[in-house]
């Protein structure tokens, strides 16, 4: 089924809305407590189990707006609900904070998997969405391992070493933040790799000739 496009700002709210929501649920009870069913949670964790169905939620008023979800999604979704399960099953937080690591490590090493083949598998998810040489997308796909590699070091430290008020806000905000402008980066890094470039001068040789 096709992609249909639905408004940018829509998008946004469907895919950024549920970590959002989660973050402000979490200020607003992460000092209560809830019994539920005989067992005793603390607020942070009601706060990510209550993330479960807002991100399917968005997710599934993501598909029915586009007929399309990423594999990136439907993963993270995956992982959401496997870790959420867990850290309710254990009445244990430390579950759902290792999830992010967990994320990030897959997929940094499903990247140096197809690295040490010789491939981008990068490059067969976004190669529709960013056209580029080859040679780019190799050099794209190193980087990103090691960035993906770098989070995956960053949470662990960051969840193990520090208050679960400091990891929430920044896995919220700040390592969403370091990933986007990191592609960015890269994205203007890498613009003599990009096919439209080679495309334009052509135009401008064939107008010459």
């Amino acid at each position: 089924m096709a992609e249909k496009q639905i408004n940018g700002l829509v998008k946004q709210v469907l895919e950024l809305g549920p970590t959002i929501a989660f973050f402000l649920i979490y200020l607003r009870i992460r000092d209560d407590s809830f019994t539920i069913g005989g067992t005793e949670y603390t607020g942070f964790i009601v706060a990510a189990l209550a993330f479960i169905p807002i991100l399917l939620l968005a997710m599934g008023i993501l598909w029915h707006l586009t007929g399309k979800l990423s594999r990136m999604q439907v993963f993270t979704a995956f992982m959401v609900i496997f870790f959420g399960g867990l850290t309710a099953w254990f009445n244990d937080e430390r579950f759902f904070k290792m999830k992010t690591t967990i994320v990030y490590g897959c997929l940094a090493g499903l990247l140096g998997l197809g690295l040490l083949r010789g491939q981008s598998w990068l490059q067969f998810v976004m190669g529709e969405l960013l056209p580029m040489r080859d040679a780019g997308w190799m050099i794209l796909t190193r980087r990103l391992a090691a960035m993906f590699a770098a989070l995956a070091v960053a949470n662990e430290v960051i969840w193990r070493t520090m208050s679960t008020d400091t990891w929430v806000k920044l896995e919220t905000f700040a390592m969403p933040a370091a990933l986007v402008a990191f592609l960015w980066w890269q994205i203007f890094a890498l613009q003599h790799h990009l096919i439209e470039e080679e495309a334009a001068e052509g135009d401008g040789g064939d107008k010459q000739g």
